[in-house]
């Protein structure tokens, strides 16, 4: 197997991963995360820890399709891309850099901050339910990374490696 065809193979596995990645963080952010985080009228916003535990998407879903795939193809692509023509090599490692930024986010913040809200009475109501807003508001900020990721290395994709 040449060694394009190497390249070839991690970026439509970049692609498609961060495709999958993207969609999913959106559904999640629609549909999951409303079942844990609630307006309550009158006192704000509850946060349902229980919920958050029983659903436990990290360990079911997120390790499967990001945390371990994306992070390896993240750093594959990175490699990868310095050794492809200058069209698809700026578009690659942009889509490499900011994939990497993302990564980043999920492990010193999106991770340790979800394990602390599921952890039973690691916080009071009020500070779960505050802490559970801004990691909802700066999934928003992930997401546009995702994106971001994503559409230069479908930009990357199309200008094709063998040209």
């Amino acid at each position: 197997m040449s060694i394009q065809a190497v390249q070839m193979i991690i970026l439509w596995l970049f692609v498609i991963n961060l495709g999958t990645a993207f969609g999913a963080g959106l559904y999640e952010s629609r549909v999951v995360v409303p079942q844990w985080l609630r307006a309550s009228p009158g006192s704000g916003y509850c946060w349902n820890a229980e919920a958050a535990q029983e659903a436990d998407v990290g360990l079911k879903f997120w390790v499967y399709v990001t945390t371990v795939p994306l992070t390896l193809l993240t750093l594959a692509s990175l490699a990868a891309a310095w050794w492809t023509p200058e069209p698809v090599r700026h578009w690659w490692l942009g889509a490499g850099v900011v994939a990497l930024v993302d990564r980043v986010m999920t492990f010193t913040y999106f991770i340790p901050t979800m394990l602390t809200l599921t952890r039973n009475g690691a916080l009071s109501q009020s500070t779960a339910a505050s802490k559970a807003r801004q990691w909802v508001t700066l999934g928003y900020v992930r997401h546009a990374t995702t994106l971001v990721a994503w559409l230069a290395a479908l930009m990357a994709l199309s200008l094709g490696i063998d040209n």
